[in-house]
C-alpha cells in the first residue's frame, strides 16, 4: 500500500506526522506499506501552522496515482491565510484528490482535511468526521457527518480533529495488514486505541 501523506502551507504538524508514523513504522515492521510526503506543486518546503519546515518527496502529479491519498488540515477554522481552508477556495488540490479517486485511490483525511475532501465534491451525502469545530460547516456543503474517531466507507476514509490521525493511521495499517499489527503499533508508540471505527454503507 503506497499511502501520499500531502502536505502545503500551513498544514497542521500532527496530522501530518500522527498517521505518518504509525504507517512509517507499520513499513519497518514488514508490512507491504510505504508513506511519503508529497506536494502537488513543488518539491519545496512548506511551513507548517507551527512553524515546522517540511520537504516533500514526491509530487502528486499525472504519473503518480498512490493506493490512498490522505490529506490532513490546519488553518481551517481560524480562516488562516495558509492552510486547509485557503487550500479549499483556491480549488487545486480539490480538483487533485477528485481526479485520484476517480483513479482509483482511496481518500482518507484528518481534522478539517475532510473540508478539502469535500471542496473536490465527493463527499455529498457521504458519512464522514472531522473537527467538531468543523460539524456544521461541513453539514451544510451536504455531508453526512457523525462523531467518530475514524470513519470507514470504502473509498473514503476520515477522522476527528488532530489526534485522531493517529487512529487513521492505525485503521490504515489494520485494513492492509492486520489487527495484530496495527495494536502492536499502538503498544510501541504508546497510544490507547479508542474504540472501533465506524463503518459506513460503502465499507
Amino acid at each position: 500500500m503506497d499511502v501520499a501523506v500531502v502536505i502545503f502551507q500551513g498544514v497542521d504538524d500532527l496530522d501530518v506526522f500522527g498517521p505518518f508514523e504509525v504507517l512509517a513504522e507499520a513499513g519497518k515492521a514488514g508490512a507491504d506499506i510505504q508513506v511519503r510526503l508529497a506536494s502537488i506543486s513543488s518539491l519545496e518546503e512548506v511551513r507548517t501552522s507551527h512553524g515546522a519546515m517540511i520537504r516533500p518527496s514526491a509530487l502528486l502529479d499525472a504519473d503518480y496515482v498512490p493506493d490512498v491519498v490522505l490529506v490532513p488540515g490546519g488553518g481551517w477554522n481560524d480562516r488562516a491565510e495558509h492552510g486547509a481552508w485557503a487550500e479549499a477556495e483556491r480549488g487545486d488540490l480539490p480538483e487533485v484528490i477528485r481526479l485520484r479517486r476517480d483513479a482509483g485511490a482511496v481518500i482518507a483525511s484528518v481534522c478539517t482535511g475532510a473540508g478539502i475532501v469535500a471542496a473536490a465534491g465527493i463527499l455529498d451525502g457521504r458519512m464522514a468526521s472531522t473537527h467538531h469545530l468543523t460539524h456544521d460547516e461541513l453539514r451544510g456543503r451536504g455531508v453526512e457527518v457523525v462523531e467518530a474517531r475514524v470513519v470507514d466507507d470504502g473509498d473514503i476514509v476520515t477522522a476527528g480533529g488532530v489526534t485522531s490521525g493517529i487512529d487513521l493511521g492505525l485503521w490504515l495499517v489494520e485494513r492492509e495488514a492486520g489487527r495484530e499489527l496495527a495494536d502492536r503499533i499502538a503498544d510501541y508508540i504508546e497510544y490507547e486505541r479508542r474504540g472501533r471505527p465506524l463503518l459506513g454503507p460503502s465499507a
